[in-house]
């Protein structure tokens, strides 16, 4: 069992009126909360739900990892041979990264012509490195203004960092391929992935929050552990704005928006729900406003299907909205 802090911090005032905080006063305040039944049964994960968390985490890891090495390698490039970007737009690319491999700073591509960066292009790129952008690079390496010092071991630097790049990416791939596994072994899962637009790690990322949908009774459960149940501030005749609580799980809330993004792009049920969110005639959302109730509709989705076991029926979602219809042949 658990008591909420916040609880805590928000009643302890009720009995004695008075702001002061110690272990004796929380003690007293905690065991108050537990016998009016004011608290709450934490939903521990077990099995290949406790698999995913943990695969989930160390994805996390692993990704702000690759994002610290990508800006160190652009912190490298920009210092040494900015004109590096006018030939190339990305240096990940397979004919950028491989300059990078082998002839990094300008006074290392100045000794070489335009054919001889082509021939060392050759054995690693197939598209991308013609003769023209050879020349090109050879041409912004003569006029660089970047720093002349401290070459050799700026390049020993970029080494390590390509090295790190490469053997994060190879990890992620292969956790990526892991998760695959372990999610295609939860029953309603399969179904999941039939949605188009749905991905294998946001429902990795998914089920990992929530656990095992059998669990709950009400898709308004999941809707509340998301924290995208509503709040009001009104007061008399005012009213003010609707906003989400936030209570609840942000890698949760996280998860749906990883999910809801591709779903209005490129799923036809979710795009026109979206649409009618944001130009119906009576009270239309802003675009914000129209994701966070995708949001919510999401999960109803994902809960019928985890109860069920159900393939996804598009027709089902939007057989509540006929104005869907009428709006499209408008």
């Amino acid at each position: 069992m658990l008591v909420n802090p916040i609880h805590v911090k928000k009643s302890k005032e009720l009995d004695d009126n008075s702001p002061t905080k110690n272990d004796t006063k929380d003690a007293r305040v905690i065991a108050q909360l537990m016998k009016d039944g004011r608290y709450s049964v934490p939903n521990l994960l077990e099995g290949v739900y406790a698999e995913l968390r943990e695969g989930v985490k160390l994805r996390d890891q692993l990704i702000k990892q690759l994002m610290i090495i990508e800006g160190r390698i652009e912190n490298v490039i920009q210092r040494f041979f900015l004109e590096f970007f006018d030939v190339f737009g990305d240096w990940k690319g397979k004919a950028a990264f491989y300059t990078l491999r082998m002839f990094p700073f300008p006074s290392h591509i100045q000794k070489l012509s335009p054919e001889e960066v082509l021939q060392k292009w050759k054995p690693y790129v197939q598209r991308g490195g013609g003769l023209k952008r050879a020349t090109r690079l050879v041409e912004v390496a003569k006029k660089s203004v970047g720093i002349e010092t401290g070459i050799q071991l700026a390049k020993r630097e970029l080494d390590c960092l390509l090295d790190q790049y490469e053997l994060y990416k190879k990890q992620l791939a292969q956790l990526d391929e892991e998760l695959e596994g372990v999610v295609e072994s939860i029953p309603s899962a399969k179904q999941m992935t039939h949605i188009r637009g749905l991905s294998h790690p946001t429902i990795a990322l998914f089920f990992a929050e929530v656990g095992d949908l059998t669990k709950y009774n009400h898709p308004q459960q999941l809707v509340n552990l998301a924290g995208l149940s509503l709040r009001e501030h009104s007061s008399g005749k005012y009213k003010g704005q609707t906003r989400i609580t936030k209570r609840g799980r942000r890698r949760l809330r996280k998860a749906l928006y990883l999910a809801i993004r591709p779903l209005v792009a490129h799923n036809p049920v979710f795009k026109d729900l979206h649409h009618y969110y944001t130009n119906r005639p009576d009270r239309p959302l802003k675009k914000q406003q129209s994701l966070i109730a995708l949001y919510c509709k999401l999960l109803r989705v994902l809960f019928a299907i985890g109860k069920k076991q159900c393939e996804f029926d598009g027709l089902k979602l939007l057989k509540g909205f006929p104005q869907i219809k009428a709006l499209q042949a408008a």
